[in-house]
């Protein structure tokens, strides 16, 4: 999951391939341990139940991580993640051998729009709804990609949703430093996106937000390995791109979008009466 794209350029301290690729982070997103851990429970007590051990579907899943802790915490369960990021897939295939999960898991390279992968007992979709709607399709993606994930879940299964909202209406300067063209229209408001859930035919289970410290560590995460290679390799012929990257992503974080984008975590169950 996450909100940007990658500044690496390698999976490996190289010198001619550039610095390794996110490796500060074990999910792609404002997760905490303690949060993940939580969820995985949730999500993992009633998929136990499931005859003939249940399906996990990461949807835009990158290297996976969450999607392989259910699994470990349902150990008959058996799960898919589709991402176009040939890299982050191979980092989940990895994983998952070093976890004696491979036999469990498939990382398929393609695209999770009108995805025939479902319906699956637990549909993760961790800040990647845009994946789930054709490109260009107009902001905000997120009641488009509820009443998708509606459709990809089985009866009585579970839906965890990582989704961005405004923490309040960003600044016409906030707005400038962010991404190109942001605008106010991206984003619903918390209550909006709780709202969209319910008419997308889903209850609430459990609406939680990442925190600040949560956010904090992602960002400084995600920079880090970028930043050490840097100054490891302060003539490289990429040096400059990367440092003018990398000092656009912090900008946009500290003068866009810190305090005024949040994320939420929405678990969700299909409405029985929808």
């Amino acid at each position: 999951m996450g909100t940007t794209t990658g500044t690496g350029a390698g999976t490996g301290d190289d010198a001619d391939s550039g610095p390794p690729r996110l490796t500060r982070l074990t999910f792609h997103g404002p997760l905490s341990e303690a949060r993940a851990a939580r969820i995985v429970e949730r999500v993992a007590e009633p998929l136990r139940r499931v005859p003939g051990g249940g399906t996990v579907l990461d949807l835009g899943c990158g290297w996976g991580e969450l999607m392989l802790r259910i699994l470990e915490a349902a150990p008959a369960a058996t799960g898919v993640g589709v991402d176009l990021d040939a890299d982050d897939l191979e980092r989940g295939r990895a994983s998952a051998r070093a976890r004696g999960l491979d036999g469990r898991v498939v990382f398929a390279e393609e695209s999770a729009t009108d995805t025939a992968r479902g319906p699956a007992d637990v549909v993760l979709c961790l800040g990647s709804s845009h994946t789930l709607l054709p490109e260009g399709a107009p902001a905000p993606h997120s009641a488009d990609a509820l009443r998708a994930l509606r459709g990809l879940v089985a009866p009585g299964g579970r839906v965890v949703l990582g989704e961005g909202f405004w923490q309040r209406t960003p600044t016409r300067d906030e707005l400038a430093a962010m991404w190109p063209d942001a605008g106010v229209h991206e984003h619903l408001y918390a209550a909006d996106l709780a709202d969209a859930a319910v008419a997308a035919g889903f209850r609430p289970q459990w609406v939680e937000t990442a925190s600040a410290a949560e956010w904090e560590e992602f960002e400084s995460a995600y920079l880090a390995d970028t930043e050490e290679w840097l100054t490891a390799h302060p003539a490289h012929p990429r040096a400059a791109e990367l440092r003018e990257r990398a000092d656009r992503h912090r900008t946009a974080w500290l003068r866009g979008y810190r305090q005024v984008l949040g994320l939420a975590y929405l678990t969700l169950i299909p409405d029985t009466a929808a």
